[in-house]
């Protein structure tokens, strides 16, 4: 039998203290007088024996409470059989996993309040330690401190949900960090509490745990019930118009090993349902659906896609953010004027455009920030900061459309060109005097995607009256767009970067062919205009980290901030031409009482002004319902004795079967017990002796 805190038997000297009392108190002598001393003489002969063992009884019973009292306080208890139990006065750490995966339910029961009744339990064992860390999703600083069993009892109750994923080697890392300030060379043991959920835990073969240290994995049982989450979001045309029936494709998917048949999801647009559809979804599979959406007005709407599923219910709803009618940049740079200019009559129709026209060699490229399209017609020289300043706009995600001057020059266009990926440019020579021959356009595959929405549907399978056209140059690369009866390219598009180039064959003078004047040229005008705009990026998740979003005006100096309700914070950003780079915090980056949560958020510049409205969800890692069972834990640490994993904290004997097999069979309840039954024994003995 051992001792947990062997000091307390000092104590023990205290049983010097009935024995003085049976001395100088029971053997004391007393005078009694009776008249008639032969009868007093019997009776005493018959009662000091009886009497006398009473007194001994007596002490004993004292002697014995004081021995059980200090032993109780001194904790005795057998040893364990297993050499790497735990040791009371190391480290503890607590690790609860508080991600959104713990609102599962067993029993009408989340696991994370499972979890932290059996914690709870479990801190009994180190109610005198003062050593024990309680660690959660969070990662705060409060959690990197030691504390007490009341103290980490009283911020158990605090446990909230967190937003941030962590991995089983980051977790056990933050663990580590802890125990080596303490003490590095300490027997310290570790707790893990969790579902263990495969898409977060990572991989558990490369995880070692040190040999100093004994991990206890604590299980939930958790099963793989059905969970149905949103996959991904997307508007079916790059960008909408007010006033126009408009589709936002919504993909599902069911984690879950049940089918789901005829889930109800609605649609809120600016906190109003405007539609609803029904989806299927078989076990571990997907589904696509469609729902029609029609704004009054322009700008930013704030949209939701809502359906019921328990018990998983963090992902039951998706925000989501669009933007109607966005202004799209066009900037015409021309050379030398002549003629009629058909590029700002096609765009001043519309108020969906905004238009700038300069001449190529007098302008301020600063301007490049600003645009979404760019026209280049009839520039005869490209060199340059033009040049440059082209390239990398195109390179950053803009549009360039290329219409040729009447005698383009190989040796300027052919570098500008290839380093936009187009090759094996050749001017087509002329005869001075002649007129230069027409060829009339072949009609548009209406199949690929750039004329997709460009022809009616009543006239898909109607000839069409094509223009004619005299090419001044051609290429060898790009997706043919029109093209002319002989074969030769008319219209191409190539990609460039993360940009798109669009290559015209012949000027657009009447003297080249009558292109500009036909009534195809505007629809393809506008389709280049359109396309020109990034497709919008409807939403975003905390589990990306770092984020890229395009912004207008930017400034070197400008310092951007996210806002959500009273949550204010600025993240680390960097700004590459007109793209931010945002990287969103941790939940243990963030203040006290801040907390990031699934909902819209505004981009304010430094005068807070709103830059953009931004949604983000929670990550979809966590809502895919895979865990690891006991058995499939225990081979992961198949090598690592120092590693013990129990079956389920689901048993009830849980507190009880680790301390019997890692602590030891504690005895002081009943030495405690059995003080208690010798002090009632002594005033039992004591009222039989008045008797």
């Amino acid at each position: 039998m051992n001792f947990l805190y062997p000091s307390f038997l000092i104590g023990l000297s205290a049983v010097a203290l009935p024995i003085a009392i049976h001395l100088f108190n029971f053997r004391r002598t007393r005078r009694v007088y009776f008249s008639n001393i032969e009868l007093l003489r019997a009776v005493q002969t018959e009662t000091k024996s009886f009497r006398r063992l009473k007194h001994w009884l007596v002490l004993a019973c004292r002697c014995l409470f004081v021995i059980c009292l200090v032993l109780a306080f001194a904790q005795p208890f057998i040893p364990s059989k297993n050499r790497m139990g735990l040791s009371r006065q190391g480290v503890t750490s607590l690790y609860v996993d508080n991600s959104y995966s713990m609102q599962n339910e067993r029993s009408e029961k989340r696991y994370l309040d499972i979890a932290i009744s059996k914690l709870d339990e479990l801190l009994t064992l180190f109610r005198n330690a003062t050593s024990l860390q309680l660690l959660t999703n969070d990662f705060s600083a409060a959690e990197q401190q030691p504390a007490t069993a009341e103290a980490i009892r009283d911020r158990v109750t605090s446990i909230r949900f967190a937003h941030t994923p962590r991995s089983l080697e980051s977790v056990y890392r933050r663990q580590r960090n802890l125990l080596r300030s303490i003490n590095a060379n300490a027997r310290n043991q570790l707790f893990w509490f969790s579902d263990f959920q495969k898409s977060t835990a990572g991989d558990l073969s490369k995880l070692r745990i040190d040999t100093t240290d004994r991990l206890f994995i604590v299980p939930l049982d958790a099963q793989a019930t059905k969970n149905v989450f949103v996959d991904s979001v997307w508007l079916a045309t790059p960008f909408i118009r007010e006033l126009q029936n408009n589709s936002l494709n919504v993909t599902l998917t069911n984690s879950g090993q049940e089918a789901v048949k005829n889930l109800p999801v609605r649609l809120y647009l600016d906190d109003a349902q405007t539609s609803t559809v029904s989806a299927t979804l078989p076990p571990g599979g997907s589904a696509t659906v469609s729902l029609n959406i029609n704004v009054t007005s322009k700008g930013y709407h704030r949209g939701r896609i809502v359906f019921d599923d328990y018990p998983i219910t963090f992902d039951n709803q998706y925000f989501f953010v669009i933007e109607a009618s966005p202004a799209v940049r066009v900037l015409h740079l021309s050379g030398t004027a002549t003629g009629r200019d058909y590029i700002n009559t096609v765009y001043a129709n519309d108020s969906l455009f905004v238009r700038r026209s300069y001449n190529a060699q007098n302008f301020d490229v600063g301007q490049l920030k600003e645009t979404d399209l760019v026209v280049l017609e009839g520039v005869e020289q490209v060199s340059g900061t033009l040049r440059t300043e082209l390239q990398r706009f195109v390179q950053q995600g803009g549009s360039l459309t290329i219409i040729p001057p009447d005698k383009p020059d190989a040796a300027v266009y052919g570098p500008f060109l290839s380093a936009l990926g187009i090759g094996g440019v050749q001017p087509i020579a002329s005869q001075p005097g002649i007129a230069v021959p027409t060829v009339p356009l072949a009609e548009p595959d209406r199949r690929i995607p750039f004329f997709q929405d460009v022809f009616q549907r009543s006239y898909q399978s109607e000839p069409l009256n094509m223009p004619s056209a005299a090419p001044v140059w051609r290429w060898s690369a790009g997706n043919r767009l029109l093209a002319l009866r002989d074969g030769r390219p008319m219209l191409t598009q190539s990609r460039a970067g993360a940009g798109t180039v669009y290559m015209l064959a012949s000027p657009l003078s009447a003297t080249y062919g009558n292109l500009a004047e036909h009534a195809l040229f505007v629809p393809v005008m506008y389709k280049m205009a359109a396309l020109s705009v990034r497709a919008q990026r409807t939403a975003y998740s905390f589990d990306e980290g770092l984020i890229t979003i395009p912004v207008k005006n930017t400034s070197e100096r400008a310092v951007y901030r996210l806002k959500h309700d009273k949550l204010d914070i600025i993240p680390v950003q960097r700004l590459t031409g007109n793209q931010l780079q945002l990287e969103l915090p941790k939940s243990s980056e963030l203040a006290e009482g801040q907390t990031i949560e699934g909902g819209y958020y505004q981009l304010q510049d430094s005068q807070s002004r709103t830059e953009r409205l931004l949604a983000f969800n929670p990550g979809r890692q966590e809502s895919n319902l895979a865990f690891y069972s006991a058995s499939e834990l225990r081979q992961a640490f198949a090598s690592q004795p120092n590693v013990e994993v129990f079956d389920s904290i689901q048993d009830g004997d849980f507190v009880q079967v680790l301390e019997r097999e890692n602590l030891g069979q504690s005895l002081w309840k009943y030495f405690l017990i059995a003080a208690l039954g010798f002090l009632l024994l002594e005033i039992g003995l004591v009222r039989l002796m008045r008797e």
